[in-house]
């Protein structure tokens, strides 16, 4: 296995108490494969990334528990030294914000050049040309007379890919993609996800593909697993989460999705907020929300149950909901 999450816990220290931003999640992604992390804005997706990649802010942030296995190396026993070396030359991150993860009064060429000078020793020279190469590859227009712009100056699908140029320049094994398509329009989007499935079929790359939207990944991925709260409550190969979820939270996603066969009807919304992560709600913290709730759900914490072989749902009563 590439990468291996185990019961990882971050906890944030606030004026107004800990937020527990992640309770005890665990997943895997193999080279080749991708998984897609899915739930909506403050479930703890990204610092779960962060906390994967050792770019959690500390403080506030802290890892309470858990480990993360990358190769069979445990990063959290590495020194600060050896995890940035890792950074970058076999685990890489695409961030959500192109405009402001690059800098601005630096050109495109340079940032991508400095990878291979810092990591590689190359003169700048030489990483002039592989920055050239890498934004051929990423399919860039006229990359040689572009090399010296400015970020303002490329539009933000064209950021997005010098994004992806930065996180491939070093020959990764595995990718995080934090939203890659925030902000972009739909054509572009369809764009970026087919350059990264055919990057990671190129490689064998491992990508971890973070997002809210349900109706981007489900061409890329091969595995899915939604978060909620600071867990995750499902986890199934694609097309079972789109056939038949198996968590009502899951199943919310799935009918907030506007589709051509539902044309003139109201379109879903889950009811209610996601919970303060200051104040997690006993039992089930979907409880709030769930058409389903009953007493024990507000009571006691769901395990991930099998549903299936690869199949997991946090659900004391996950039946009903694939049945319904």
């Amino acid at each position: 296995m590439l990468l291996e999450v185990r019961d990882l816990r971050v906890e944030f220290h606030t004026r107004d108490g800990i937020a527990r931003a992640v309770n005890g999640v665990s997943y895997a992604v193999d080279a080749g494969e991708t998984l897609a992390v899915l739930g909506e804005s403050g479930s703890g997706k990204s610092v779960t990334a962060q906390a994967v990649m050792g770019i959690l802010d500390t403080p506030p942030g802290r890892i309470t528990g858990g480990e993360v296995l990358f190769g069979g190396r445990d990063l959290f026993g590495l020194t600060a030294e050896r995890r940035r070396r890792i950074r970058g030359a076999e685990m890489a991150m695409i961030f959500q914000d192109a405009l402001s993860s690059l800098n601005p009064v630096l050109t495109v060429g340079a940032q991508l050049g400095e990878m291979f000078i810092v990591h590689r020793g190359m003169s700048r020279r030489e990483a002039r040309v592989k920055a050239v190469e890498l934004m051929d590859r990423v399919r860039i227009p006229a990359a040689r007379e572009r090399v010296d712009d400015y970020p303002h100056q490329f539009s933000g699908g064209m950021r997005q890919r010098v994004m992806i140029a930065m996180a491939m320049a070093l020959g990764p094994s595995l990718i995080i993609a934090d939203e890659p398509t925030t902000a972009l329009d739909v054509t572009v989007q369809a764009q970026v996800m087919e350059l990264l499935a055919e990057l990671r079929r190129e490689r064998d790359m491992g990508l971890i593909l973070i997002t809210h939207d349900l109706g981007v990944v489900a061409d890329v991925a091969d595995r899915i697993a939604v978060m909620y709260a600071g867990r995750i409550v499902e986890t199934a190969p694609v097309h079972d989460i789109y056939r038949a979820p198996a968590h009502p939270y899951t199943r919310g996603l799935l009918e907030s999705i506007p589709r051509l066969d539902r044309k003139g009807r109201q379109l879903y919304a889950i009811k209610g907020l996601p919970p303060n992560l200051l104040d997690i709600p006993p039992g089930c913290a979907f409880h709030p929300r769930c058409p389903l709730a009953r007493d024990v759900c507000r009571a006691e914490v769901p395990p991930l149950y099998e549903v299936a072989p690869g199949r997991r749902s946090a659900c004391h009563f996950w039946t009903e909901t694939l049945d319904g």
